[in-house]
This record gives structure tokens, sequence and C-alpha cells, in this order.
């Protein structure tokens, strides 16, 4: 049917201390993910009372990337509340206890277009603090 569900973590919250805190981690999973994961069943369950069954049945990754598919009337609503769901699943899958720095091919592309991890980090924080969703950007 292509609904969201929220994923489970994969870690316990108090995991990634001290970087992220058992509070923020639940925060976010439980707060905002939860959130956009009810906000974006209820925009495709609006889209299919709305006739539009086969367009919210396609699932929230291919209507990410067609937006124009979506009926301009829930498009905005659907692509922030479906970004933010699609951001956290993502989030959650790319963090964990391992290793913080990249390495091989991403880190030498890296380097090349930016001069260092740490400069790629400065410039993709002031480009993710402009955007919508509180600097979530990728």
């Amino acid at each position: 049917k292509g609904d969201a569900v929220l994923p489970e973590l994969g870690f316990a919250y108090d995991a990634l201390e001290p970087h992220f805190d058992e509070a923020t981690m639940r925060v976010h999973h439980l707060g905002h993910h939860a959130g956009y994961t009810k906000k974006v069943n209820k925009c495709l369950g609006d889209m299919r009372a709305a006739g539009h069954t086969a367009v919210a049945d396609r699932g929230i990754a291919d209507l990410l990337a067609n937006l124009d598919d979506v009926p301009e009337e829930f498009r905005t609503f659907f692509a922030n509340n479906g970004g933010g769901y699609q951001n956290h699943c993502f989030f959650w899958k790319s963090i964990g206890t391992g290793a913080n720095k990249p390495s091989g091919a991403l880190a030498e592309a890296i380097d090349a277009t930016f001069g260092s991890f740490d400069e790629f980090k400065k410039q993709f924080s002031a480009c993710a603090g402009t955007v919508f969703g509180s600097g979530w950007a990728w």
C-alpha cells in the first residue's frame, strides 16, 4: 500500500552518547519521526479519499523522486512530511557506533572537492541550515 512505518532504531537510545544523548534520540525517533510518519500516512489517506489511490500506493520514495506526480493540493505537505519521514529513515541507517569519518574513494572525493573533511562539514552545515527541516540535508 505504500504507507510509512516507524522503524526500529537497531540500537539503544543511549548508544551514541556523548555525541547524541538519550533524550535527543528519543525526541527524534518517538517525536519527530513518529510525527512525520503519522502526517505522511494521513496525506496518503487523503490522496486515496480524493481518488488518487494509484498515486498514493506507489510508495513514499517513488513519490519523492517524482513530486510532479503528486496532485498539487497535496504536494507541499507530502514533500515536507514524506521528506521528513525518509530523511529520518536514512539518518537512523547512517549513524551508529562505528567510524565517524569516510574512507576510500568517498574520502578522496571530499578532499579533492573541499580540501578536507572538516571544510566539507563546515560548508555542508552552512548549506543544510538554509533548507526546510531544521538542517536536515543529504
